[in-house]
């Protein structure tokens, strides 16, 4: 072979090597962002539900997807920082949990997918058009826990007769809060029950707010949200020493003590989060998923709860309960 036609051959072989190395590079899996008002403890159900889901639809963790954690313990302050750190992660969708998660996340970006759960009112709070056409690049599942309240407040009026002072405790920086703080008002004064609301906006006003009810209420109505659920069996506790029936949105909450739940099943929702996730990363838009909302409710009674409180819980309220914990 002469010396230029070899040089030619050299040269041509060179200019592919490139492209075969290219081809032969992993490509990087797809990156999940997950942003929780939470802590691990206190989701780790559902995180299992999640992946668990997120493997049946073809997503295994570690092999062709990857999840970074991210969680704030209740400080929603942190939630725009995490945002932020996402967007510079160019993560392919974020996953949020409680609504100044989700509103954190769509103002950090409008390009990468937004996948909510656990809000209360995405239409109210802004979050998307609405439920049906959320538009823009945000969608997720709506806990509808506005919808719920004046069911709360008849069950707990069941379980305590004569109820007519009830207090509502909530986190006032959290702006989901506030509807369903307005929506438990107006169901209070629809049972002629007289409603005062005791607002916290950290840890360290759980204890004075317990001191300033004393005395001035018969039940209190807690609004949850991450800083309440963090602080939970701290907050059953001094419910239980001041004698005080609590009605909740969550499980949690009665499994940490409460008395009395009502709400969606949140292990179900996030559950089918992991189809959202599925649809965005195999192309869907998230502005053409319609945004849904709970299929599964249920009533959880602490029956050990009502015995230290000396109260017996009428057995057709104990009937109607998906699970009593003795």
């Amino acid at each position: 072979m002469q010396r230029r036609e070899f040089i030619r051959l050299l040269g041509g072989a060179a200019a592919g090597w490139p492209l075969v190395a290219r081809a032969q590079r992993p490509t990087k899996p797809p990156t999940i962002g997950y942003l929780s008002g939470g802590s691990p403890s206190t989701e780790s159900q559902r995180i299992a539900a999640f992946v668990l889901q997120l493997h049946e639809l073809g997503w295994i963790e570690g092999r062709n997807v990857a999840i970074e954690y991210r969680w704030t313990e209740g400080r929603n302050d942190r939630v725009a920082e995490i945002a932020s750190e996402f967007v510079r992660l160019n993560v392919d969708v974020i996953v949020t949990i409680g609504t100044p998660a989700a509103l954190a996340a769509k103002q950090a970006t409008s390009v990468i997918p937004v996948v909510f759960t656990t809000v209360a009112d995405p239409v109210g709070s802004g979050l998307v058009a609405s439920l049906a056409r959320p538009a823009g690049n945000v969608t997720g599942l709506s806990i509808q826990q506005t919808d719920l309240a004046g069911k709360r407040l008849e069950f707990l009026r069941e379980v305590v007769p004569g109820l007519g002072r009830l207090a509502i405790l909530a986190n006032v920086g959290n702006p989901a809060t506030e509807l369903e703080m307005n929506d438990v008002q107006a169901a209070a004064r629809t049972l002629g029950l007289e409603a005062a609301t005791s607002e916290i906006r950290r840890a360290e006003d759980i204890a004075p707010a317990f001191g300033a009810l004393k005395g001035h209420t018969e039940a209190l109505y807690v609004v949850g949200d991450a800083l309440i659920n963090t602080n939970r069996v701290r907050i059953s506790t001094l419910a239980l020493a001041a004698r005080l029936p609590t009605m909740h949105a969550l499980r949690d909450y009665v499994e940490a003590g409460g008395l009395m739940s009502y709400g969606p099943n949140l292990t179900d929702l996030f559950r089918r989060a992991a189809g959202y996730v599925d649809k965005i990363l195999r192309g869907a838009k998230p502005g053409d998923i319609p945004v849904e909302q709970p299929t599964k409710f249920e009533l959880v009674i602490n029956l050990t709860t009502a015995k230290a409180l000396g109260i017996t819980v009428p057995p057709q309220v104990v009937a109607r309960a998906d699970e009593v914990i003795e």
